[in-house]
């Protein structure tokens, strides 16, 4: 007699709309995407051969073999990057954060690695804002808090989106010699530019802006002429989605 099949996976948890988190929650979990973050640019950045392999070592993260680049410069420039990012998401204004990959010369978009975060709950009082970046490659928050919070599941659900990620950038057709990057947020309606000093953020050129009521044919280069979706993630009570957005191809 046959085994009845194993029952299906439980289905992904609702966004939590208006969920705000204590800063005993707060910093730990938004340290561990931020992590996840910074693995997923080196991976990008290597799969995609945006730098010449041998300037990656193999090291290891999240249970996970991971590329990172050993060169001081991109490694500083990356961390800081990422630390920018995060003091944006702490703010609560960020939609979408894209890794975005250029031809060369001409700087047109080829493709658009997206990470929508829109679902992201309210991060509630954090301190010490420009900190939470700064941890090196695969330091996932581990430590038991009061809140349950099941860390397992949530360093599992970041361990499969970033072999995801790396598998999709390996077996994607391969970029132009010469191609270049740029990581890119997408802030929420009504969110305040992020201005000051020092100057972390520039304006994106306005085919990469999303339309608004004054400027409506701006955008262009956003969607893509293909989208393929990478994985939607539920990380504990964080939830967000991932996808690649390809270019149209260059005129013949």
């Amino acid at each position: 007699m046959s085994t009845p099949p194993p029952p299906p996976p439980p289905p992904l948890l609702p966004p939590q709309e208006g969920l705000s988190l204590p800063a005993s929650l707060a910093s730990p979990l938004l340290s561990s995407f931020t992590t996840f973050l910074t693995l997923a640019l080196h991976s990008l950045l290597f799969h995609r051969a945006l730098y010449p392999p041998a300037t990656f070592l193999t090291a290891r993260a999240l249970n996970l073999p991971v590329r990172q680049s050993r060169h001081p410069g991109l490694c500083a420039w990356i961390n800081d990057a990422v630390a920018a990012v995060a003091l944006q998401l702490q703010r609560g204004v960020v939609r979408r954060i894209a890794v975005v990959m250029h031809a060369p010369k001409s700087f047109r978009v080829l493709e658009r690695w997206v990470f929508d975060v829109e679902a992201f709950p309210a991060w509630g009082d954090l301190e010490g804002e420009g900190d939470l970046a700064k941890e090196e490659p695969g330091a996932v928050v581990e430590a038991e808090i009061e809140d349950p919070v099941n860390w397992t599941d949530v360093n599992e659900a970041l361990r499969g989106a970033l072999r995801r990620v790396a598998y999709a950038g390996e077996t994607m057709p391969s970029l132009p010699e010469g191609s270049t990057f740029t990581l890119a947020v997408e802030l929420r309606d009504e969110a305040p530019a992020p201005i000051g000093h020092p100057q972390h953020w520039i304006p994106s050129q306005p085919n990469l802006q999303p339309p608004t009521g004054s400027s409506p044919n701006q955008g262009s280069s956003l969607g893509g002429a293909n989208t393929t979706p990478i994985r939607s993630v539920q990380a504990g009570p964080l939830f967000f989605e991932c996808w690649i957005e390809q270019g149209p191809a260059p005129p013949s």
